[in-house]
């Protein structure tokens, strides 16, 4: 096959699968940020925190219950997510009517609270996490070598992200969940239970947190530290997608994570901070982000 600019390209697809997986979790993160901020005006900062949560359930089950990788993949969300419920109804609840401030403050140190405590408990070396046997070994496709898992992360992270999108955009639900958000008081009046959809709601966008935790437990070591170091990037992707737009934060996931992984191979130095140029540049041509509305 032909080289590009002198790469390989076994090298050049290898690091455009390593963009499409970090472009996966990407896109789950932030639309979970996405669907909280967009419908609850709440900017979550314990999202990586609940990210690690999700992987550290889904180890304790197969650890300590001996529950296999695709129960948890199930389990570990609804568990995360009724435990993010839990402080949604104790804590956030109280922050609705207040500056967005208020709620990044208590998410950060909700954070802080979360990370702290799985470190004191594990340490921070990181605890393994097996590939399920049926995903194990890989394909051949002649030019590259493609791991079944890695291919199945990406695959399982295109089917939540858009089926969430549909949810939101082209359903009944979505449309309350909408309206809800721009007038709680009316929607109420035809009788739905506007908190209680606020509480789901923020209950499902740390399920996705979770979900993408345990989908990286067998690539990344189950540590306290991967949710905090995966969240400012994570952040950055929602706010060049707009901040609150559902689709925006699937496509600028995705496609900011196959920049960077092409960044990884032209000019290597830039890797790390590509998607903070990106971001800078973004906001000072349409500071709402790419697919935000204007204010």
């Amino acid at each position: 096959m032909f080289e590009l600019l002198g790469i390989p390209p076994q090298v050049l697809l290898g690091q455009l699968l390593i963009g499409l997986i970090n472009g996966s979790f990407y896109a789950v993160l932030s639309l979970g940020l996405a669907v909280i901020f967009g419908l609850l005006n709440i900017i979550n900062f314990a999202h990586g925190a609940q990210y690690m949560m999700g992987a550290f359930v889904a180890w304790m089950l197969l650890s300590y219950g001996g529950i296999g990788y695709w129960p948890a993949l199930f389990l570990a969300p609804v568990i995360v997510g009724v435990i993010g419920i839990a402080l949604e109804r104790v804590l956030i609840a109280r922050l609705y009517k207040l500056d967005h401030l208020y709620g990044l403050l208590l998410t950060f140190g909700l954070a802080l609270i979360i990370q702290g405590l799985f470190r004191n408990y594990y340490g921070v070396s990181g605890l393994p996490y097996q590939i399920p046997s049926a995903l194990q070994g890989g394909q051949n496709l002649g030019f590259m070598f493609l791991p079944n898992y890695r291919g199945w992360v990406i695959v399982a992270s295109v089917i939540v992200c858009f089926g969430t999108w549909f949810m939101i955009e082209k359903t009944r639900l979505g449309a309350n969940l909408r309206a809800a958000t721009e007038n709680p008081e009316l929607v109420g009046a035809f009788g739905v239970n506007v908190p209680r959809m606020i509480t789901l709601t923020y209950g499902f966008g740390v399920a996705l947190a979770a979900f993408a935790g345990v989908l990286a437990a067998p690539i990344y070591s189950v540590n306290p530290n991967m949710g905090a170091d995966l969240i400012i990037v994570v952040f950055a992707v929602v706010v060049i997608g707009g901040m609150g737009s559902i689709m925006g934060s699937i496509l600028t996931g995705f496609g900011l994570g196959v920049i960077e992984g092409l960044t990884r191979v032209f000019y290597p130095e830039g890797s790390a901070v590509v998607i903070f140029v990106i971001m800078a540049i973004v906001l000072m041509i349409k500071p709402e982000g790419l697919f935000g509305k204007s204010a």
